[in-house]
């Protein structure tokens, strides 16, 4: 309870000046603006009344002035009623609004406002007459909403917004009348209005003075700390809870649990354990969703033991676990990849006379699929007699094309049409998504072509993976028909659809198919990510149009996108292969003013530069650069290196940079042959070919890797 008492001590000193002080410096600020209202606002007065507003006389003006000063309900020597409903109607400019006038005229008539005197008795529209008037309206007719009405018109005729305590008056007339969700957005209202420190204090003293019932003000108490905690305001939340200790109230139970959640989703677990034990002190009944709220913080924050010990601990509370608390750590477990202890739990929760629900057999079915076992997965829906249905199947089948075991996912499918269950959109886009995967293009179409054959509308991303496996494989004609086949069946290319044409055009080298579907992308308002500016760049490069992917690179920071590291990568590739490399040096800086880190890649693109300008020594003192930074070098970069070293004749660092690529396990390969043969040709080898199979299989076996080098 440390961290609540804090709370109590930072409250009680000087609570009560704070308190005082605030009140008296909203009030009079309210008043002010009330009062300034008055003077600029135009009175509920008759057409002629109006119109002698326009005479340019001092005598006239002087009495628009004075008509300026008196905010009022009524009205000059005509029938009230008339006058009234004309009035309002020209303010609202709503037929459906002259019933509620008409109540509104009668029932204050009934209380002693005397609109339809023949003198014209006019009131003014200040805090204290608004507040009468809401009172009589509730009092005279039992309906909050009237009152409602009068509240909001009131408002537009002072021309400001009300006072605190009119608001608060309000609420509680709102509390009383069950238009409790309208006095709910009121207080939210007052609680975004003021965000001052202690302005609970404030908005707490106020509804106190404003109220008449003792029931409606502690749920009107309820409603504002539960506003404080929508308003993700706990500290305030628990030091109004605190406060209204004087009063001795306390939070309904519905915003205790509230405040609970918030405490744990917030992460102040010691500040809900805390609490806890004050709502249990007050009475509040715990149930197991309660406990279970803690338990669910510990399995999510991968404390499972905590988790766990809570749930054999919730009995000490003198609660009984459900299926919630179990299907918890069942799930946890499963994410574990432990789903033979979840099933295990699972019996010894039905032992205990707990039924197991359809979330708790699908979180060890699914956990069953995620380490491949389908078999077992099925098993235990056999069990549990749980009904085997379209998306328990398409939860395996998504998961075995994930991990490319396309037979049993093929297998699955067919066993799901045999047991009458009827594919959906989602069942043939998974299968054929996975075979794209494996770069079965050909079966992928044929499942294509039986979806179409049923009946089964392809939708946007069925579309999208076939365009994405056409371009990778360079069927761009393909990959074109299947677009204009999309936009055909009345569905819209998203961008990932652009961005996989644009990239397929751009590898072929087609900038003007390129920058076409750009503009079309544009023209159909489907906005460009930072994807699509990549493929731009990474297309311009290509051809050798490094500035021009400049000026691109420049239109993806002017349009608020953050670029990442391949597009860096990107343009210093294109100003390394250039032999550009103060340009690429630039770009490098400027990664580092974005916080991008480089990787592999981006010193590879550089690396490669030297390289092929033969600026070896330039590229040793990078590569230990990057060595230094904890960059770890890939097979590729190892052989673009050697050939650099064995293109200029230097054999002994090509074989340096040979056996720390084995030291490393990265075994060589024909391009590593292939760059100490030239090496070898540069160093006037009778047999070049012999000396580089000589020199591998020497560093292999200093190293005791037994291959045979060909």
């Amino acid at each position: 309870m440390k961290s609540l008492s804090s709370i109590i001590n930072i409250y009680a000193t000087g609570a009560k000046l704070v308190v005082r002080r605030a009140f008296r410096y909203y009030s009079s600020r309210n008043f002010a603006l009330t009062s300034t209202s008055q003077l600029e606002d135009s009175c509920l007065v008759s057409e002629d009344s109006d119109s002698a507003k326009d005479t340019k006389s001092p005598k006239a003006n002087c009495n628009s002035c004075e008509r300026r000063e008196r905010d009022e309900l009524s009205f000059d020597k005509k029938d009230g009623d008339e006058v009234a409903e004309r009035d309002f109607l020209f303010l609202t400019n709503q037929k459906a609004k002259v019933r509620e006038v008409g109540r509104i005229t009668r029932v204050l008539k009934n209380r002693g406002w005397d609109l339809t005197s023949p003198n014209g008795y006019r009131v003014k529209l200040s805090e204290v007459n608004i507040i009468r008037i809401m009172d009589d309206l509730f009092e005279e007719s039992s309906d909050a909403e009237l009152a409602l009405y009068f509240f909001t018109w009131s408002e537009s005729r002072i021309g400001s917004k009300h006072t605190v305590r009119s608001v608060c008056r309000m609420i509680h007339i709102l509390a009383s009348g069950n238009m409790k969700h309208r006095a709910m957005d009121l207080i939210l209202h007052l609680v975004r209005r003021y965000k001052e420190e202690e302005s609970y204090s404030f908005l707490l003293e106020v509804l106190y003075e404003t109220h008449t019932e003792r029931m409606i003000f502690e749920i009107v108490c309820s409603m504002l700390v539960n506003c404080y905690i929508k308003e993700k305001c706990l500290n305030a939340a628990l030091k109004l809870t605190c406060q209204l200790k004087q009063h001795n109230i306390f939070p309904s139970d519905r915003v205790s649990n509230a405040m609970l959640r918030e405490l744990i989703g917030s992460k102040q677990l010691e500040l809900a354990w805390d609490w806890l034990e004050i709502i249990q002190s007050r009475g509040m009944g715990l149930n197991a969703s309660t406990i279970s709220l803690f338990i669910h913080y510990y399995c999510k924050e991968g404390n499972f033991e905590s988790g766990w010990k809570l749930l054999c601990r919730m009995r000490d509370y003198g609660v009984k676990p459900d299926v919630i608390s179990y299907t918890i750590i069942i799930d946890a477990l499963c994410k574990m990849s432990c789903p033979i202890e979840a099933t295990s739990l699972v019996f010894k929760m039905t032992q205990l006379g707990i039924s197991p629900d359809a979330v708790c057999v699908s979180s060890i079915v699914d956990g069953y699929s995620k380490v491949g076992r389908i078999d077992q997965a099925l098993k235990i829906l056999k069990i549990f007699n749980f009904p085997q249905n379209i998306y328990t199947y398409n939860s395996f089948i998504s998961k075995l094309c994930l991990d490319c075991n396309m037979v049993k996912a093929s297998s699955l499918f067919h066993q799901m049409i045999e047991l009458g269950l009827l594919p959906d959109c989602f069942s043939y886009t998974t299968i054929i998504g996975g075979y794209c995967k494996v770069g079965d293009s050909q079966r992928a179409f044929q499942y294509l072509g039986r979806m179409l054959k049923v009946g089964v509308k392809p939708s946007v991303a069925t579309y999208t993976v076939l365009i994405d496996t056409c371009c990778k494989c360079g069927n761009m004609e393909m990959a074109e028909c299947l677009f204009w086949k999309l936009i055909a069946d009345d569905l819209m290319p998203d961008v990932v659809v652009y961005n996989s044409l644009m990239d397929g055009y751009g590898e072929k080298g087609h900038l003007q198919k390129v920058f076409e579907l750009f503009d079309m992308m544009k023209s159909s308002n489907v906005c460009p990510d930072v994807v699509t500016y990549n493929t731009l760049i990474h297309s311009l490069v290509m051809r050798g149009f490094v500035n021009e992917a400049e000026d691109v690179f420049d239109e993806l920071t002017e349009r608020g996108f953050c670029p990442d590291v391949v597009t860096f990568t990107t343009l210093i590739d294109g100003f390394s292969k250039k032999g550009n490399f103060e340009e690429a040096f630039l770009v490098w800086f400027y990664m580092s003013e974005h916080r991008v880190e480089p990787d592999v890649v981006t010193c590879s693109a550089i690396l490669n530069g030297y390289c092929r300008r033969h600026r070896m020594e330039e590229a040793k003192a990078l590569f230990q650069k990057m060595l230094n930074i904890g960059l770890k070098p890939d097979l590729r970069l190892y052989n673009n290196l050697i050939y650099g070293f064995c293109s200029v004749g230097n054999m002994d660092d090509a074989c340096d940079l040979i056996s720390r690529m084995v030291e490393h396990d990265n075994l060589p390969n024909k391009l590593t042959h292939r760059a100490l043969v030239l090496g070898f040709e540069k160093k006037r080898a009778k047999n070049p070919v012999e000396s580089a199979d000589f020199k591998l299989q020497e560093i292999l076996l200093r190293y005791g890797v037994h291959v045979v080098v060909n």
